[in-house]
């Protein structure tokens, strides 16, 4: 099976390891486990409840202690509506591989995470891509949408919060974008992996399957809730779709480790005291960029709504990689370019890494800038 290289993650391989300011993060600081426990008001004493823990397989859908964690995210999902995964990377790889066929028509938003329109084209599947637009807010065009969607569609593809650009899909656009999908029988697939990080409230936009019969929400441990690490996603979904996903998961998972398992569940348990976290880190961190981007004329964006980055539309006179590349060998900042989302003239920041980290990226990042305009 052919399937096209994930430029994006080709990218953060190749460079994450060697930048000294990682502003092409997507995490919300990543915490220990240390800082886990005593979030959640445990302590190291708690870390005896794991010495008598056999290690097995565990359950294999994912604990009930898990998925009982995982349902209070949502207003009405049961446990058995859940299925837990190794990260969100493969709740997304299941879902596609459960629901797509060759010659099924998908339509996928783009800019968005490469795997919900590559998985769908590697199966032979009619992509129709749905290209988001500045002028918009990098919101979808719901004209186009209908346009694009046929009586032949299975699958609609989101991200929400998107990634890269942090636009946030709220309530009413989602119900129209259930409407669409509704008259012509086909799934919307949400990869909600950065839902809680809006930047009013309580961070938690609408989920898809809140509001539609036929919406399958994938999500996980890493963005939100820092502990990417735990490698702990999952996906809610209608019983004829989990039914799909626990065949495939057979093949290529089984299940997830009992010890990731047990602090995913421990974190969701105080999810509030983890998000309150990253709220603190997001906005304030975003507050910081957005004063940094009105002093830079080189430098336009659309203000993210939620998620943990930005698209900058960058004006110098060279191509996106080339200028994150320049500036990654020159100052040691670490951005992604736009042409690994299609998105040539823009980069991609981070900006929920430690906040002494983006303030000293972006001050390197502003002498770089003055230097291209001597």
């Amino acid at each position: 099976m052919h399937i096209e290289p994930f430029k994006v993650e080709i990218w953060m391989n190749e460079w994450e390891t060697r930048c000294t300011y990682n502003l092409a993060e997507t995490c919300v600081a990543s915490i220990t486990i240390d800082e886990l426990l005593h979030l959640s008001g445990r302590n190291s004493s708690d870390l005896s409840e794991l010495l008598p823990m056999k290690m097995t397989y565990g359950a294999i859908e994912g604990s009930t202690r898990l998925r009982q964690a995982i349902s209070t995210l949502y207003d009405n999902q049961d446990i058995d509506n859940i299925t837990v995964t190794h990260g969100t990377i493969a709740a997304n790889m299941l879902v596609h591989k459960s629901l797509v066929s060759r010659g099924d028509r998908i339509v996928s938003i783009v800019p968005t995470y490469q795997q919900h329109y590559s998985i769908p084209d590697s199966i032979g599947a009619d992509v129709q891509l749905l290209r988001l637009a500045a002028k918009d807010g990098f919101l979808p065009d719901l004209d186009q949408l209908r346009k694009l969607v046929t009586p032949e569609t299975r699958l609609i593809a989101l991200t929400n919060p998107n990634n890269p650009t942090g636009a946030l899909i709220e309530r009413a656009m989602l119900e129209e974008i259930a409407g669409i999908a509704r008259e012509a029988g086909a799934y919307v697939l949400c990869d909600e992996v950065y839902r809680g990080t809006g930047q009013t409230g309580d961070g938690m936009s609408t989920s898809i399957v809140d509001v539609y019969e036929k919406g399958v929400a994938t999500a996980g441990m890493s963005k939100a809730y820092s502990l990417a690490g735990l490698r702990v996603g999952w996906i809610a979904a209608p019983p004829e779709v989990t039914e799909k996903v626990i065949t495939h998961r057979d093949y290529d998972t089984i299940s997830v480790g009992m010890i990731n398992d047990h602090f995913a569940a421990t974190a969701l348990e105080s999810k509030d005291k983890l998000l309150a976290r990253s709220h603190k880190i997001t906005r304030t961190n975003l507050a910081i960029l957005d004063a940094w981007v009105a002093d830079h004329p080189q430098v336009s964006w659309v203000k993210p709504r939620a998620g943990t980055t930005a698209m900058l539309k960058i004006d110098v006179a060279m191509t996106s990689r080339a200028f994150c590349v320049d500036l990654l060998q020159k100052t040691g900042v670490m951005l992604t370019p736009g042409d690994a989302f299609d998105m040539e003239g823009y980069v991609r920041i981070g900006y929920s890494n430690s906040t002494d980290v983006l303030k000293a990226g972006l001050e390197q990042l502003s002498n770089y800038l003055a230097g291209l305009s001597n």
